[in-house]
């Protein structure tokens, strides 16, 4: 299935029926008064979200989505029917915003969780309603109010306990087809992985949580360089994030801090998450590169593992660290 996070929608409530004009015609009753009904209301659109969905590809095919008007009124005080309300279905994690100026309109994270994004109209009131002492017999009824329209982007930031972050070709696709089912493209050059992987890591009986995988970072990735800026919104939600680390890089330090300011550049708020360090592709190094990484530091409170998905060493160390975080 193509993975598509953003989307474009337009919505059209239904508009109210309008109401009637109508008089009572009985046997023995020649002058009969009012008895025009109501008109219904017309339907809402409603987001429901449905944790069967993983992707907003359906909204690439149908981007116009209207509730149904309401039924006009009818003679003897007959209410028109209601409209029925449009329910669009949405993955969970999608963000609600207006097209216009942006401004969010909901974050629909659980299963089932609904928000009206418009309104319908009302119904129009029908001319028994508007009788009186001195008008008796008004012929005249009220139209139905529009249903509200907007237009709308929608945009799905995963939803999962951890994320991968790192330059192209660091090994987060290794890792995370090692220690879950997730099957991502795993080559050796930058960019093999071009959209966001999910995996569900069973740490223990009755003990799991879910890993984000996100295309390589780039320096300057923040500003649009590269691929990961795209799916930055991925990792927001998630509570620790794993920064892996080339063993066979340059300056190891060096690449941490790049990384740690891209994610800060993109939103302040992934700076202050829960950091793990995770020195990858440790089997590809001699003894006495490994030594002088095992004695490097990143910042207070970040953890750092040595690992290689290869050989499975420090493996189950760093699991046993990611779950602590998650505690």
């Amino acid at each position: 299935m193509q993975f598509i996070d953003e989307a474009k929608i337009f919505v059209k409530a239904g508009d109210g029926g309008n109401g009637c004009i109508s008089f009572r015609h009985e046997k023995f009753i020649p002058k009969g008064g009012p008895d025009g009904g109501k008109g219904g209301n017309g339907g809402s659109i409603i987001v429901r979200a449905d944790r069967q969905l993983s992707t907003l590809l359906d909204f690439k095919y149908k981007r116009a989505y209207r509730a149904e008007r309401g039924e006009n009124g009818r003679g003897k005080d007959q209410e028109g029917k209601r409209g029925k309300d449009e329910i669009i279905r949405v993955p969970c994690g999608t963000v609600l915003r207006t097209a216009a100026k942006g401004t969010l309109i909901g974050d629909i994270v659980n299963h089932d969780d609904v928000i009206m994004i418009a309104k319908g109209g009302k119904g129009g009131k029908g001319n028994a309603e508007f009788a009186n002492a001195t008008n008796q017999a008004p012929r005249f009824a009220e139209p139905g109010t529009p249903g509200e329209e907007q237009e709308l982007t929608l945009e799905l930031k995963l939803l999962a306990d951890v994320g991968l972050v790192g330059f192209p070709n660091a090994g987060k696709s290794t890792l995370i087809s090692v220690i879950s089912a997730a099957k991502p493209k795993i080559a050796d050059y930058p960019f093999t992985t071009l959209v966001p992987n999910l995996g569900l890591v069973r740490y223990a009986e009755g003990k799991s949580f879910i890993v984000a995988d996100i295309p390589g970072l780039l320096e300057g990735a923040h500003q649009g360089k590269g691929l990961g800026i795209q799916f930055l919104r991925h990792i927001e939600r998630t509570k620790t994030l794993v920064f892996l680390i080339d063993a066979m890089g340059a300056d190891l330090k060096k690449d941490y801090k790049v990384l740690l300011n891209e994610l800060k550049s993109y939103n302040t708020a992934l700076g202050k998450k829960k950091k793990i360090v995770a020195i990858t592709k440790m089997d590809a190094v001699g003894e006495t590169e490994t030594k002088q990484i095992k004695k490097l530091t990143f910042g207070r409170g970040v953890p750092v593992h040595c690992i290689s998905a290869v050989s499975g060493e420090g493996i189950a160390g760093l699991l046993d660290e990611i779950w602590n975080h998650l505690q």
